[in-house]
Formats: C-alpha cells, sequence, structure tokens
C-alpha cells in the first residue's frame, strides 16, 4: 500500500484518517495542502477516481465568495481556480495508487489490501 493522506493540521477527518493507518501500522505521507497542495495531475486523477471535479468540493466550506465564483464560472477554468484555492478542497483526500476518497472513510480503507 502506498498512502498519502491530502489534509491540513487542523482539519479533525485528517487527524481521524492518520490514525486510522497508524493504529494498524500502515505507513502513509501526509500532505499539508496549506503548504503544498495537490499538484493538477494529482487533482484530476482524485476527481476522476471520485466522480469528477463537482464532488471534490467542500460546499459548505468558509469561503463562499470563492465558493461561488467555481460554482458559476466556466467548466474549463474551474480546475485553475481550485488549484489555486485548494481550502475548498473536500478533507482528507486518501490516495492509494489510483484509488482514492473524499473525508474520512474507514469502510473503504479497510478494503484496501
Amino acid at each position: 500500500m502506498n498512502i498519502q493522506i491530502f489534509g491540513t493540521k487542523k482539519c479533525n477527518d485528517t487527524k481521524k484518517a492518520e490514525r486510522f493507518f497508524k493504529e494498524r501500522g500502515i505507513k502513509y505521507q501526509f500532505v499539508d495542502m496549506k503548504e503544498k497542495g495537490m499538484s493538477k495531475g494529482e487533482f484530476t486523477s482524485v476527481a476522476q477516481a471520485n466522480g469528477g471535479i463537482d464532488n471534490m468540493i467542500n460546499w459548505e466550506g468558509k469561503d463562499k465568495d470563492i465558493l461561488a465564483l467555481i460554482k458559476y464560472i466556466a467548466d474549463e477554468d474551474k480546475l485553475e481556480k481550485i488549484l489555486e484555492n485548494q481550502s475548498v478542497i473536500k478533507t482528507p483526500v486518501v490516495r492509494n495508487g489510483k484509488q482514492s476518497t473524499l473525508g474520512y472513510q474507514p469502510d473503504v480503507w479497510k478494503s484496501w489490501n
């Protein structure tokens, strides 16, 4: 297993995801989205695995102005705007090769052997 957890240090679900893998002795790489964020390729791969760009967005997030802009912007411009404002992405994003999840999903992770 090659686990990557994209999230922020303040996100409770990200902390719970880290704990999930730690408790099972599974090594993972934590990527702080405030410092580094996801590359365009990583984001696109995760979006494809999770049903598209719109599913990647935390529509309940704090930054209502950016969320409104992303909602109504032309599809071809959405990706760039999201990559510029990665705080709108649902966290944690957990990747295992081509598989990935959004949010806290221990039932899915248990099936990744």
